[in-house]
């Protein structure tokens, strides 16, 4: 079943779907993140979990656009939010887009974003005990990161239950990644 959701084509963002369809996408990429952590692949898990947060992300941008779009200052930054922060999310500014969901009611998120963003800098370097190219000194801290991160994601898309079309696919998704994270 990951697989079938992992690689469906993705709606536009104008589209009612592209949100339930991004949040299938994270909670896809959160059950292979913790599939490759049984197996023993940390950096491979850190790869996932911040995929995982970032179509997580992808999801809040879009059901919030309209609020964020009141916060910038013109038109210029409120066309960038619509054509490239919501279908792209680029990675160099999450940090800066996770501000935006924070000042719009998403308390916290600035944090986990930049677990995801270290995360994503372990995928790239492993565990460093100088800590000079990756902010894990060994695998057990990542993979302990990697299980906060997910846990965070799976309570913050079950939290969003009465503000969108919520599916069987969804709570079944939903569901597995609970399964998963109590094993």
């Amino acid at each position: 079943m990951v697989v079938k959701l992992v690689e469906r084509p993705l709606p536009r963002p104008s589209n009612a779907a592209y949100v339930e369809t991004r949040l299938l996408e994270a909670l896809a990429e959160a059950k292979l993140a913790l599939e490759y952590l049984k197996r023993g692949l940390t950096r491979n898990a850190a790869c996932k979990a911040f995929h995982a947060w970032k179509a997580f992300m992808a999801a809040l941008l879009r059901l919030e656009l309209e609020k964020l779009k009141t916060l910038t200052k013109t038109e210029e930054e409120r066309r960038w939010l619509e054509l490239r922060a919501v279908p792209r999310i680029p990675t160099a500014k999450m940090k800066e887009l996770s501000r935006l969901l924070r000042d719009v009611g998403h308390e916290g998120i600035t944090a986990w974003t930049a677990v995801a963003l270290d995360l994503h800098e372990y995928q790239h370097h492993g565990p460093d005990p100088d800590m000079a190219l990756s902010k894990y000194a060994t695998r057990e801290s990542a993979a302990a990161d990697v299980v906060k991160l997910l846990q965070e994601l799976a309570r913050r898309v079950e939290a969003l239950k009465g503000r969108i079309k919520w599916g069987d696919e969804l709570e079944k998704a939903l569901e597995e990644v609970g399964r998963a994270l109590t094993r």
